[in-house]
């Protein structure tokens, strides 16, 4: 339990000090006015509490990914511990926080817009389809998870396919009404849920005696039941993603920079809000790893159930909570992943609209663009739950790579310090290049290619990086 409190308490660090530094590197400004009141609209640009934005935040944010990925990056063992640390405070969070800012000082503009501004105009093109893509694999997603876990806890009548019904009809109004009308309203609820199930499951984890993994130099390797298929690297920091860093979050923050009221509070939203998701992930990481026994346990449970976490989670909220405490967490696991799909859609309507200079006033406005995006999801929840994730969660890190790019480009040329975002850039570069080129759903080369393949990308962009900052420091 060493490792587990210890890491919680770096995560609070991380907040309390390394955010700082960040705040201070990007150089806020109180007096200067955001968008929320700038640009007003009643719809989308709509000034909120703070408490409320990062709410909304938190909860866009944290969806199956800082639960299911965490349960599934813990048949890796204690170092997914370590992952979860270092990603949420050095690289997650410090890419929410710029992409927030950044949006901010762009009037409120879509993550796809603002890749497009640093890096260019093919470069925001391919994004601008990429991410749409993106946002609609998540829409399906979030719905065809929390229907799942719905149906096992209602009678039979009320099918799978009716839960994705019910889910797809709150998604389409989520979407088209101003945000302050049922997203700005209900997430509190749902935030209380999620808060209680995060905190119930791991006090009763302790009441009970179970001994979570200890991040020791014996169990620093890869306790994975197929570990040849599924190395370290890159597989475990494709699997846990919004619980270290997401590329979804970054199309999720600037929905909120349309409604923060002051700079100042863009740390707390923001990096606040990435740093209470590790924690989940934090948490789910570890009942993972102790539930069932150990890592081993956990690995034979997940293979039985065909990499099922849903399973995994119904399970060990009634185990741990009893019948009406499991109810609320699983309540807190459905809500989750909702309160992202719905945003997802959302985000999809706003970057499309952003791209064809669409104003988004008039209800009729919303609809053209909505209809074909939701007729897209609901044609994949058609498809198979762990084709659709597989592709999401490669997808959602090579977005995180682009936009620790772009925000690097951002710094440099605003002759900032530069490094905070930098590495993390060049280490996503190679992490998502080297998945493509091994994993099953990609190119399944030998990880003799695919590894020196990986890591020459990552140098490449590296190599093309330096170059342009001399270029620009030339011209200046």
């Amino acid at each position: 339990m060493i490792t587990f409190f210890t890491a919680i308490g770096i995560l609070i660090l991380g907040y309390l000090f390394y955010s700082r530094f960040i705040e201070r590197i990007e150089k806020v400004d109180p007096g200067r006015q955001t968008p929320a009141y700038k640009l007003n609209d009643g719809v989308d640009y709509v000034p909120m509490p703070w408490w409320r934005v990062f709410l909304i935040q938190f909860l866009n944010i944290a969806g199956l990914g800082p639960i299911f990925g965490a349960i599934a990056g813990a048949m890796w063992g204690p170092v997914a511990f370590l992952w979860i640390i270092l990603g949420s405070v050095f690289a997650g969070a410090v890419h929410d926080y710029f992409s927030g800012m950044l949006s901010i000082r762009h009037n409120g503009v879509s993550i796809t817009e603002i890749v497009g501004i640093y890096l260019g105009k093919g470069v925001k093109q391919f994004i601008r389809g990429f991410t749409v893509v993106l946002m609609v694999l998540v829409g399906a997603v979030f719905i065809m998870g929390p229907a799942k876990i719905l149906a096992g806890l209602t009678p039979d009548a009320l099918s799978m396919t009716f839960w994705v019904w019910v889910i797809f009809i709150y998604y389409l109004l989520a979407t088209l009404l101003p945000i302050d009308k049922i997203i700005g309203r209900i997430y509190p609820v749902f935030g209380f849920a999620l808060i209680f199930m995060a905190l119930g499951l791991i006090t009763a984890l302790f009441v009970k005696g179970f001994d979570i993994p200890e991040l020791s130099p014996a169990n620093f390797r890869n306790f994975h039941v197929d570990a040849q298929k599924f190395p370290v690297f890159p597989m475990m920091f494709i699997t846990i993603a919004c619980g270290a860093i997401s590329g979804f979050h970054s199309t999720q923050s600037p929905m909120m920079a349309r409604c923060i009221t002051n700079e100042k509070l863009g740390r707390r939203v923001f990096y606040g809000a990435m740093i209470t998701e590790g924690v989940v992930a934090m948490i789910w990481a570890a009942i993972g790893m102790s539930f069932y026994g150990g890592i081993r346990e956990l690995n034979v449970v997940m293979t039985e159930n065909q990499g099922n976490a849903a399973f995994l989670v119904n399970e060990i909220s009634n185990s741990l909570l009893g019948k009406f405490g499991g109810v609320l967490a699983l309540l807190g696991v459905v809500a989750a992943p909702i309160t992202s799909g719905d945003t997802a859609f959302r985000s999809a309507r706003l970057i499309v609209a952003d791209f064809l200079r669409f104003k988004q006033g008039p209800i009729k406005n919303r609809l053209f663009i909505s209809i074909p995006l939701f007729t897209i999801g609901f044609l994949l929840t058609l498809v198979n739950f762990d084709i659709i994730w597989r592709y999401f969660a490669w997808s959602n890190q090579t977005l995180a790579t682009f936009v620790l790019w772009a925000i690097t480009v951002y710094l440099a040329g605003s002759r900032k310090f530069y490094w905070v975002t930098l590495i993390p850039a060049v280490f996503m570069t190679a992490v998502t290049s080297t998945y493509i080129l091994f994993a099953p759903e990609g190119f399944s080369l030998p990880t003799v290619i695919s590894y020196p393949a990986g890591i020459l990308t990552a140098l490449a962009a590296l190599s093309g990086f330096f170059i342009y900052n001399k270029k620009i420091n030339r011209d200046q």
